[in-house]
């Protein structure tokens, strides 16, 4: 097995790649350096990391259609404001990348309900996948016929639609190394609504029992990792082998999808959408669902791309976020932290899309 690197004069001298149990002997594989966390490699052996044309229009942040931080008293006072930022990372390899994650926030007064979506594209055309899924799942959601009765059904089923359509000829986009992850929360009717598929996630600050003036972490949504004994079970059966790339100073990167018979694409993520070669290694695009009631204590919601979660832990996300009383300054706090460890740990900046949503009497709390 063998990369290339985008960094070619600053990359240290080999690195390995083995895949424990396997039987299979080490092969020496050309220098990779420090692009350990990147998601996906592809068939011509290049670490790929959104490598598109510069939009000099592009200033590297995508919004959502609905105002920042807009006050929401339409939703029975369960959310009253929200906001959200998508903020472009740094590769000194690649000064060219786009910022290939999104958000969405969208409100549909009809069912008094409010869609938080966040999704976070990998691959060379992973900007024109999340921008085709934010384009086309809101409005086909509305409109379900078993929206307003049974979101995770309607869910379901338009993911479902718009993968099929992003895989055909017709959309025009490359899907074989390319993909997103996708991760939404719809709260409706004092309950949250979650999907995932991938590793972005969500997480909700509670009332800590023993400290009203603190806010404890729960993750509603579980990351998925090709390693997790249920996700591997199923890419080895389907005939994918699951295995990291083993650097020359002995750390391990995360482990990888690979085929059974070739060493691509390297997906760090057991569950995606798009990423056709990578779904032939078991790889799969179901979403994973979960409700919960909300309560007085829930004060804090947060949807988030792994930008934010890989150098950070739930806690200490919704720690921080509870030192301040209005969105804006929440994600952009959030962000710049998060931005700041991966170059402390990587000396890159991942892609970083996070939202925040305040629940009841926040202020109070």
């Amino acid at each position: 097995m063998f990369f290339k690197s985008k960094k070619p004069e600053e990359e240290a001298a080999g690195a390995a790649a083995a895949e424990p149990n396997a039987g299979a002997a080490e092969e020496t594989a050309q220098p990779i350096g420090q692009v350990r966390r990147r998601l996906s490699v592809v068939s011509d052996n290049k670490l790929v990391d959104g490598i598109q044309d510069l939009d000099l229009a592009d200033d590297g942040r995508r919004r959502a259609s609905t105002v920042p931080g807009q006050v929401s008293e339409d939703l029975d006072s369960v959310i009253w404001a929200y906001n959200g930022v998508s903020k472009k990372g740094y590769a000194p390899y690649n000064n060219r990348k786009k910022n290939q994650d999104v958000y969405i926030a969208e409100k549909d007064p009809v069912t008094d309900s409010l869609y938080l979506c966040v999704m976070d594209g990998h691959g060379e055309v992973g900007d024109k996948v999340t921008a085709q899924l934010k384009k086309q799942i809101p409005g086909r959601l509305f409109a379900h016929p078993d929206w307003a009765t049974d979101c995770n059904k309607a869910l379901a089923e338009v993911i479902d639609e718009v993968e099929t359509e992003l895989n055909g000829r017709g959309s025009g986009i490359d899907t074989q190394f390319s993909g997103t992850t996708y991760t939404s929360c719809i709260v409706r009717n004092g309950k949250l609504y979650c999907a995932n598929c991938g590793d972005s996630r969500v997480t909700l600050g509670s009332i800590n029992s023993s400290d009203p003036t603190k806010l404890t972490a729960k993750n509603l949504t579980d990351d998925h990792k090709p390693d997790l004994p249920e996700e591997k079970k199923r890419i080895v059966a389907k005939g994918g082998r699951v295995f990291a790339v083993r650097y020359d100073d002995g750390i391990d990167g995360p482990p990888r999808v690979w085929l059974g018979h070739m060493d691509v694409p390297g997906l760090a993520m057991s569950r995606s959408l798009g990423d056709m070669v990578a779904h032939d290694a078991g790889v799969s695009s179901e979403l994973e669902f979960s409700e919960f009631d909300i309560t007085d204590d829930d004060k804090c919601l947060i949807l988030a791309s792994d930008g934010l979660w890989e150098f950070m832990s739930d806690q200490e996300v919704i720690d921080m976020a509870h030192g301040y009383d209005d969105c804006t300054t929440m994600v952009n706090e959030l962000v710049q932290e998060a931005n700041n460890r991966w170059m402390r740990e990587e000396q890159v900046i991942d892609d970083t899309t996070v939202i925040v949503a305040m629940l009841g009497d926040y202020k109070k709390a």
